[in-house]
């Protein structure tokens, strides 16, 4: 006898979809710190052998992060990735094949606040990723400071996020068999800092290293551009020069990281709060640009393979933009 489930309701399939959008934001925002604190409070009770095992793993496991990680597929296929996906909803569209012969170094526009289409689209399968691109094992690469951080590093480690640094991205690029990915948010946290709904401002214009990388191994380059990701947040104005914009210049050389003061949305209201608004997101993975390997590139080489990136990324946003109701008027700008 086949048993048949009726279909949740639209308010259960909403307050599901705010639900997972809370859980995602939470576990950026609030997680880290909350595992730290229990690691330092678990010292100090009866429970002090968990903590004390834990960082025993930790040192013998230290390398891992800068290896590859350690992904879990049970994590990675969760069901509240789907509903986090058709909050906004989130998609992802490939304009051409991927060899799962050879590795790929993806660059990733724009980073948005909280890159919620790099996180979805390459650390979960809630979009189709190895459906859409079969044999492909993808990495999103994240800030160094993240994988110090007791327990939220087997989290993140879960979905195939590595540390930002060049020794875990020629770790992934290296590998003979190729079937690897390496998407690197180009922009980096001070990007964010720019994200706000209209704009299509890239910090781009003298980023290289990850042009360098790529043909230092040899590894075509994918310019992929995410519609939307700007969208979902508003920011507090901070135009350069401003008293907000260096402070929070101040704050990321400290820190590591950026501070954009966002706000959108709230659980059960809709005039503030810090929930994003329900504004499709749609990341468009463009054809992979060839590039010849040498060790060591002069800065002429590395300017080529760079504007023809720039080049590429943009054609990649004109042809697509009309679909995503991007105004004709507007365009990419490098800075």
């Amino acid at each position: 006898m086949k048993v048949e489930f009726a279909p949740l309701s639209v308010p259960l399939q909403r307050r599901l979809q705010t639900a997972s959008v809370v859980q995602w934001i939470f576990s950026f925002l609030g997680l880290a710190q909350c595992c730290t604190a229990a690691f330092i409070i678990l010292l100090f009770t009866r429970f002090w052998l968990v903590s004390t095992l834990y960082a025993a793993w930790w040192l013998i496991d230290r390398e891992k992060p800068s290896k590859g990680g350690r992904r879990i597929h049970i994590l990675r296929n969760c069901i509240i990735w789907r509903y986090m996906r058709d909050y906004f909803p989130i998609t992802l569209m490939k304009t051409a094949e991927l060899d799962p012969r050879q590795n790929y170094l993806v660059g990733f526009h724009p980073h948005g606040v909280l890159a919620a289409g790099a996180f979805l689209n390459f650390c979960t399968e809630a979009s189709g990723f190895s459906m859409l691109f079969p044999g492909i094992t993808p990495h999103l690469m994240m800030l160094s400071l993240w994988f110090r951080i007791p327990f939220f590093r087997d989290y993140v480690m879960s979905g195939g996020l590595i540390p930002s640094d060049k020794e875990s991205a020629s770790y992934v690029l290296q590998k003979p068999e190729g079937g690897n990915l390496l998407a690197i948010i180009v922009g980096g946290a001070q990007e964010a800092l720019d994200a706000r709904p209209g704009s299509f401002t890239l910090l781009l214009k003298n980023r290289k290293g990850f042009v360098r990388l790529a043909i230092q191994h040899g590894t075509p380059l994918v310019p992929a551009f995410s519609f939307g990701e700007n969208d979902v947040f508003d920011q507090v104005k901070n135009p350069k020069g401003s008293w907000l914009r260096r402070i929070q210049h101040c704050l990321q050389k400290i820190m590591g990281i950026s501070l954009p003061l966002f706000h959108a949305r709230g659980i059960f209201q809709y005039s503030f709060g810090l929930i994003p608004y329900r504004r499709p997101i749609c990341t468009v993975v463009g054809k992979p640009i060839p590039v010849q390997k040498k060790h060591r590139p002069s800065e002429e080489e590395v300017d080529q393979v760079h504007q023809k990136y720039l080049n590429e990324l943009s054609n990649l946003f004109e042809k697509h933009k009309a679909k995503y109701n991007v105004p004709e008027d507007s365009h990419l700008e490098f800075i």
